[in-house]
């Protein structure tokens, strides 16, 4: 136990910590801008699974990273447009729409691996990058600028996203939308529209986010790979209040504690490793019943919107 206190572990726990944020801050962004505009999509984790295949077999077959990445965003695209239709246009419950998303995703992925590849294979996924004189510093310099571009794009999304939810005129809209959706109607505001882009472009960012997994984080895929980090980065969104910056603070924190349990096995502590596992998701769930404010939440999150009854 004593182990897990020194400098290196420490080292390798922030290491892992950043690296581990990766998926679930595009993911849980990619979310709040879908929540912000009143949609809530619990299909992001299927959208990771297909998009993390995508990406992997177009880099295995390619051996184009780029390529792997572009195909990732084009399957979260298209899987944002299906449930943009299926919730905004046919106006179907939210919640049954985007669990029937997760479950095409994880049928889907794991039938395409299986009769595309059939064994775990691995590719050479984007490599740490070191930033010039800031790498050099010591102790955080090894830590947060010696990372891959998806580990570093994952950071700079965060004061982006808070750009355009907070000082811009689409971001104005989206929370116009997402509030009071008949006022932004009679405003001039295009509500189909809008929420159409907000869920697009937060599927995207899952699908990049699946991407982080299997050709950046681990370079490889199997079934179910992102064991649940779709919702976990749904809750995550309630957790950060519906803002980039709280996200941030739940992605660290979450991955944080899984870093350490990581640790911990790898350490050999006393602790049975299903018990390690769980640590986490109890976390998530502990921080939900106690930052729960449900006053920061968007009016008409979860609410489809029909014109002809107002």
């Amino acid at each position: 136990m004593k182990g897990l206190f020194s400098l290196n572990v420490l080292t390798g726990v922030l290491n892992s910590m950043i690296a581990l944020a990766t998926p679930f801050l595009y993911a849980a962004i990619g979310e709040t801008f879908a929540q912000t505009a009143g949609v809530v999509n619990l299909g992001v984790d299927g959208i990771m699974l297909l998009a993390a295949f995508g990406a992997f077999f177009v880099t295995l077959m390619t051996g184009n990273l780029w390529l792997g990445l572009l195909a990732a965003a084009a399957i979260g695209l298209a899987m944002g447009l299906i449930m943009a239709l299926i919730s905004v246009t046919l106006k179907a419950e939210q919640g049954v729409s985007g669990i029937g998303l997760y479950m095409f995703g994880l049928g889907m992925s794991s039938l395409l691996f299986k009769v595309l590849v059939g064994t775990v294979k691995t590719v050479q996924g984007f490599q740490p990058v070191s930033i010039p004189i800031l790498s050099t510093i010591p102790f955080i310099g090894p830590i947060l600028f010696n990372n891959s571009v998806l580990v570093y794009g994952a950071f700079l999304l965060v004061p982006l996203a808070w750009v355009v939810l907070e000082k811009t005129n689409l971001g104005l809209k989206f929370k116009a939308v997402g509030q009071n959706p008949a006022a932004a109607d009679s405003l001039g505001i295009n509500v189909v529209a809008i929420r159409y882009l907000a869920v697009c472009i937060g599927a995207i960012l899952a699908g990049i986010a699946g991407a982080s997994l299997s050709i950046s984080l681990l370079n490889l895929f199997q079934d179910d790979l992102t064991s649940g980090q779709g919702f976990i980065a749904v809750a995550l969104v309630y957790f950060g209040g519906w803002s980039p910056i709280g996200v941030l603070g739940g992605a660290l924190l979450f991955s944080a504690v899984n870093s350490i349990q990581l640790w911990m096995q790898v350490l050999g502590v006393n602790l049975p490793a299903s018990v390690a596992v769980m640590l986490p998701y109890i976390l998530t769930i502990v921080a939900l019943m106690m930052t729960a404010n449900r006053a920061r939440q968007p009016a008409a999150l979860n609410k489809p919107f029909d014109r002809s009854e107002n």
